[in-house]
């Protein structure tokens, strides 16, 4: 899996969004250039998560639902792409055809097992906030 242009737009939408009560769709699109109906895709996906709240109506838009201080890359990765898998067969729902066959493990599986997770440990380790502030 690689991180998506989704993904990484997701977290420009959130800076956007970052100490501001409110914006538009049009205004997060002018200040992080991104095209509407692609803000609408990612906007959807951040607040069927908890991220954003959306707002209708002559006045409506976005506003962050979780402060930049709450949430980390992992957070907003995992809420654009829910299977953050570095290969198909760490997805737990898909069983890994060579790990345990024959009754012997697969030693490639185990190791990626152990990248998998240092690669989760890494998106978790700062904030967004401490990101934004260059920590």
């Amino acid at each position: 899996m690689f991180i998506t242009r989704e993904s990484d737009y997701a977290v420009r939408v959130i800076r956007a969004l970052a100490g501001e009560q409110r914006l538009s769709v049009s205004e997060i699109c002018e200040r992080e250039s991104i095209t509407a109906p692609f803000a609408y895709k990612i906007l959807k996906k951040l607040q069927k998560s908890g991220i954003v709240r959306g707002f209708r109506g002559v006045h409506g838009g976005y506003s962050l639902n979780r402060q930049p201080d709450e949430m980390t890359l992992f957070d907003v990765y995992s809420a654009i792409d829910p299977d953050l898998f570095i290969i198909e067969c760490m997805d737990p729902g898909r069983k890994c055809l060579r790990d345990g066959e024959n009754g012997i493990p697969c030693l490639v599986h185990r190791e990626l097992e152990a990248i998998q997770m240092e690669f989760w440990n890494l998106l978790k380790r700062k904030t967004l906030q401490q990101i934004m502030d260059g920590e």
